[in-house]
């Protein structure tokens, strides 16, 4: 039985990646470097989680020297039940083929069907913009760039 509490780790890294982006983001890409560095990861296991979320539009991908990465839309766009989606979508198939006993596709599995649409419900109202209103509050977040819109 596969579902949203296995993939809980790789949710959260994904989370604090994209933050991290949202965060740090301005004229120039955020290079996975850096991103890594913040968060403590090694670069390559990062590197997978980026790209998946690339494929899923969530970010884009800058090449060259100063390349790295960008959300692919406003940070009020992006929620978390968006990256939740987007990780469900290419996670590997972890169920056999042997049917589940009843107990468990009688009871635990609409259960959990139900518990899982409940939480992507509740992740669809949590935006990027309000966990970057989050990290400010908690003081998580660097200072603002000192951008002049003056024309």
């Amino acid at each position: 039985m596969t579902g949203l509490f296995g993939a809980e780790r790789r949710f959260q890294l994904a989370v604090a990646a994209v933050l991290d982006i949202a965060l740090h983001g301005g004229r120039e890409p955020v290079q996975s470097k850096d991103t890594a560095a913040r968060l403590g990861l090694p670069r390559r296991h990062l590197e997978q989680l980026m790209q998946q979320l690339v494929r899923a539009g969530l970010l884009k991908g800058v090449r060259g020297p100063k390349g790295g990465y960008r959300l692919a839309r406003e940070r009020r766009r992006i929620s978390l039940a968006d990256l939740l989606l987007a990780l469900r979508g290419e996670r590997a198939d972890t169920s056999s083929d042997e049917p589940a006993p009843p107990l468990v596709a009688d009871v635990l599995a609409p259960l959990w069907a139900e518990l899982e649409a409940l939480i992507v419900e509740r992740l669809a109202a949590v935006s990027l913009e309000s966990l970057c209103e989050r990290a400010v509050a908690a003081g998580r977040a660097p200072p603002p760039p000192d951008i002049d819109f003056v024309i």
